[in-house]
């Protein structure tokens, strides 16, 4: 099969190269000190860096989901980059790791070179803001698996902790308080209910705005995916435990780091859900316990830590521009969270 015959059958090696070169260029802004070798090669490389006792690779694969539905339908595709880049910072840092390396994956057919130039930005936009290499990738042109002009999106990251450091939510014990960071929206969970809810049972355009949120249904759905990281690693010796609230919600997802023994409360008082997540709630009919299995409500990330620890680690996500607030304790009894008030 000749060149023109791989066109006609769906992949133009000419657009891939162009799209190549460029992505060539972001991923060469991204390096840092403990980046080897050379950009383009067949495999990343990274040094562990120097000084540490006894380091501890940590490493997490997830992807973004149906919001690349909604960044096809805007035309908006750095955003979604970002969006991987901060969710899989945040995955890490539940275990007191600092990212060192990230890798990305974008299959689609017939993407156009603008398209993975924009994707690939977001990517390396975050991974200069942590101060992390984009070491490489795959740009996978796959026509028959996906519709013309879609794609999906996934990265891997990795990071680094001293063994002793790392968290695994065993310090959690009966006392701690409940920390809660901010959201920005949905993050990257909950995205096949909530398109259908403002797309297809409100029948709003992506350029309508949303209700009390003071944005578009578009900006509303694309919010970046908070990072954490300089909110919290300046106190993560403090920490006992982490959680991500992605998919499940904050009851699915703190209970993975809460040890036997240990009763997360949450006091449903402690905050007001953004309007976006109360929109959905009422458009979509959707009872309080699913809200809270499938969405965040505005809390992004928890933190389990001694009551003194609390003042300092405020303090910090104050300096890093992530709201805070207290949202519940941990008490003896049998493994699990419960909503209280």
């Amino acid at each position: 099969m000749t060149e023109r015959q791989y066109a006609a059958a769906g992949v133009d090696l000419v657009s891939a190269e162009a799209a190549k070169a460029r992505i060539g260029e972001l991923v060469a802004g991204t390096r840092t000190p403990h980046s080897v070798g050379q950009v383009g090669t067949f495999g990343g490389m990274v040094r562990v860096p120097a000084g540490m006792r006894q380091p501890v690779l940590v490493m997490s694969t997830d992807g973004v989901g149906t919001k690349v539905l909604v960044a096809l339908q805007a035309g908006r595709f750095d955003t979604v980059g970002e969006d991987l880049v901060n969710h899989s910072v945040n995955d890490i840092l539940v275990h007191g790791a600092a990212p060192l390396a990230f890798m990305d994956y974008v299959a689609g057919a017939a993407l156009t070179v603008q398209q993975i130039a924009g994707i690939v930005e977001g990517v390396a936009r975050g991974c200069r803001a942590h101060e992390m290499a984009l070491a490489g990738g795959e740009t996978a042109a796959m026509p028959g698996l996906y519709q013309t002009g879609h794609f999906d999106l996934a990265g891997t990251i990795v990071g680094v902790v001293e063994e002793d450091a790392a968290l695994h939510g065993d310090r959690i014990c009966p006392g701690d308080v409940l920390l809660a960071y901010a959201s920005t929206g949905l993050h990257t969970n909950g995205y096949t209910l909530a398109r259908r809810i403002l797309l297809e049972v409100l029948k709003l355009q992506l350029e309508a705005p949303l209700a009390d949120t003071g944005q578009t249904v578009g900006d509303a759905l694309l919010a970046v995916h908070r990072s954490y990281s300089r909110a919290v690693m300046p106190v993560i010796a403090r920490v006992h435990g982490i959680a991500h609230i992605t998919g499940g919600g904050i009851p699915g997802n703190l209970v993975r780091v809460l040890p036997q023994g240990c009763e997360a409360l949450i006091e449903t008082g402690s905050w007001t859900w953004p309007p976006l997540f109360q929109v959905l709630q009422d458009a979509g009919r959707v009872s309080t316990e699913e809200m809270r299995d499938v969405f965040n409500l505005g809390v992004g990330l928890i933190a389990a830590l001694p009551r003194e620890a609390v003042p300092g680690a405020q303090a910090a996500a104050t300096a890093a521009g992530v709201p805070t607030w207290l949202l519940g304790e941990i008490r003896q009894g049998a493994a699990g969270v419960r909503f209280t008030g």
